[in-house]
């Protein structure tokens, strides 16, 4: 089918719109976010609202679509509006261009990650109004900023307002992954995210001395333990081909400062530890055995862990959670194939966990190059329009769990 046709095409077009929208960090204004959101809400004739949990600056756009039974716990579909930077240079087509090549490819940064689900599920909404659909529970549609950044004057603060609370949320659909392959991967749980900060304090000197406890060696102490600990993980991964990334520990060195010259022992080094701990981490003893090397690096090192994210329960895949049910009903029924995995980064359904709602991650995105956060992002039109039907009989059985069903 030539780029022509697909152009054609009202939800292709309605896609493209959104991706012309430069929602990048840093500094995005989301105004025409948000002026796009309303102008669709009103093309479903579906109320919306803004809301701003945390400052101006930071929106939260919400559609509703009213349910038969409002009493019911309701449905959440979650996307973000942001889209993390690009590197113009390293793109064969103008990042926010959203162009169609003569393949069907849309190219365009957020086509993967994940302005394609925002504008699916309204897709899906719009075929189901049109089928004469009226959803037993209410849906909320709703789109947040900020993500990509780590949510924290998003969905972390929205959740926390009388706005949310009303909501009576049920359960939360949000983002998942791209999938190379024909099985989708849906996200159940998340693992946690810790930052760790070491300020190393030692002998200062003169370069071709071998002082004592200086900050170097200290650091090179812990940096061995904790690189001797990546590759057990690394290992355990080897060994295990049923296991993905989501289900070890990483640990990576991502920054590191100190020193003025070449021939001065520094008095003091900094390194910044990126970690992600298995949800089958008993975080304590970590914690403790990342203190207890730095003690026996010979103390001086200041610990900071200026991330330090609880433990937040998966969301259970079982017959006492009758949105999975409703969830599993869709996908069997449409002859897809899903593997659940435990998210290898993060997204917003942590916050939503965390209140002790169930929350899945799903995106309708198989047999397709993964180009999260990569140069030339891209999603094919014929993948992006399979993805509204998915989304329509997912919403439609998610709508319609029956308020005798566990809640």
């Amino acid at each position: 089918m030539s780029a022509g046709k697909w152009e054609n095409n009202e939800e292709i077009q309605i896609f493209q719109e959104y991706l012309r929208i430069p929602s990048v960090h840093p500094d995005i204004d989301y105004n025409s976010c948000v002026e796009f959101i309303k102008r669709q809400a009103e093309s479903l004739k579906l109320p919306v609202e803004v809301v701003y949990p945390a400052v101006k600056s930071k929106p939260v756009v919400i559609i509703k679509w009213l349910g038969k039974e409002p009493e019911l716990p309701t449905i959440i579909l979650n996307s973000h509006m942001d889209v993390v930077p690009v590197f113009p240079e390293m793109w064969t087509h103008e990042p926010f261009s959203a162009d169609i090549d003569e393949e069907g490819r849309i190219f365009a940064r957020g086509t993967q990650d994940m302005k394609s689900v925002g504008t699916q599920y309204l897709g899906a909404i719009r075929l189901l109004k049109a089928s004469g659909f009226q959803p037993k529970r209410t849906l909320y549609v709703t789109f947040v900023p900020d993500e990509e950044i780590g949510g924290q004057l998003g969905m972390a603060e929205f959740v926390k307002t009388d706005y949310y609370k009303h909501m009576n949320v049920g359960f939360s659909l949000d983002e998942g992954a791209t999938s190379e392959r024909d099985v989708h991967h849906l996200f159940f749980a998340e693992r946690l995210r810790w930052g760790l900060k070491l300020h190393v304090s030692g002998t200062s000197g003169h370069g071709s001395l071998l002082l004592p406890n200086t900050a170097g060696v200290k650091l090179n102490y812990v940096l061995n333990k904790l690189t001797k600990f990546r590759s057990s993980q690394v290992e355990t991964l080897a060994r295990d081909s049923s296991l993905s990334v989501g289900d070890v520990t990483t640990v990576n060195l991502t920054q590191l400062s100190g020193g003025v010259q070449s021939n001065v022992v520094p008095p003091h080094f900094e390194a910044v530890f990126d970690m992600r701990i298995a949800i089958t981490v008993d975080v304590v003893a970590f914690e403790k055995q990342i203190r207890d090397w730095c003690e026996e690096a010979g103390g001086g090192i200041e610990i900071d862990f200026f991330r330090k994210e609880p433990y937040i329960g998966p969301t259970k895949l079982d017959s006492s959670n009758p949105y999975w049910l409703a969830f599993k009903a869709a996908i069997d029924e449409l002859g897809l194939k899903v593997h659940p995995i435990v998210c290898p980064g993060a997204t917003d359904s942590r916050f939503i966990r965390e209140k002790g709602t169930p929350a899945i991650g799903f995106s309708p995105i198989t047999n397709t190059t993964m180009r999260l956060h990569d140069h030339d992002e891209f999603l094919q039109a014929d993948v992006y329009l399979k993805g509204i039907e998915v989304y329509k009989k997912i919403i439609r059985n998610l709508a319609e769990v029956s308020q005798t069903d566990k809640q």
